[in-house]
């Protein structure tokens, strides 16, 4: 009964089942994972071709289609190919417009908007998105701040049931900046 309801809550936020959007043309490559409340284009899925080891963060949006114009004198709806790469992280709340190429080995920051083309081995964010690293450069900063910072292990997470003591001492050793958990 659990799974029905989550189905129904799902269909009503736009949530189309991903083996549906396969069967209506979407390919996808091995090992996709797409988080809570993410929406890919239910209308042309033909259009969207996602590649392997792709992560989609909760609410990410992929448009293969651009409906702006019906309201205008042009009255057309645009569209264009969506090409998402290899390797590819997108963080929580992105949109992905038409039109648009995401290369191999790329992060794409939580609340961008991917309005143009990303090259390989990028990362990349904001509104409208920019490139501000490499991943090497990326991976070297964060490698370099993980000597540096608070390290929690898995049992951190409420998943793992995480302890009310654990919770607070995660709090306390956060106040002056970012940690990692593993």
């Amino acid at each position: 009964m659990r799974d029905k309801v989550k189905g129904i809550l799902k269909r009503l936020r736009g949530e189309i089942p991903l083996e549906t959007l396969k069967r209506n043309g979407l390919k996808v490559g091995k090992n996709f994972t797409m988080r809570s409340e993410c929406i890919i284009d239910y209308s042309l899925p033909w259009l969207i071709s996602i590649g392997d080891n792709v992560e989609f963060a909760p609410r990410v949006h992929v448009l293969a289609h651009d409906g702006s114009l019906n309201k205008t004198s042009v009255k057309h709806t645009k569209i264009g190919l969506v090409s998402i790469g290899n390797n590819v992280f997108v963080g929580a709340g992105t949109i992905i417009l038409p039109n648009v190429k995401i290369g191999n080995n790329v992060i794409i920051g939580a609340g961008s908007i991917v309005n143009k083309d990303i090259p390989d081995n990028s990362v990349a964010v904001g509104n409208p998105i920019k490139v501000i690293s490499n991943i090497l450069e990326y991976e070297k900063k964060n490698m370099e701040l993980l000597e540096k910072r608070p390290l929690f292990k898995r049992s951190y997470r409420l998943e793992n049931n995480v302890t009310d003591k654990q919770k607070k001492e995660m709090v306390e050793k956060l106040k002056d900046g970012i940690g990692f958990i593993n």
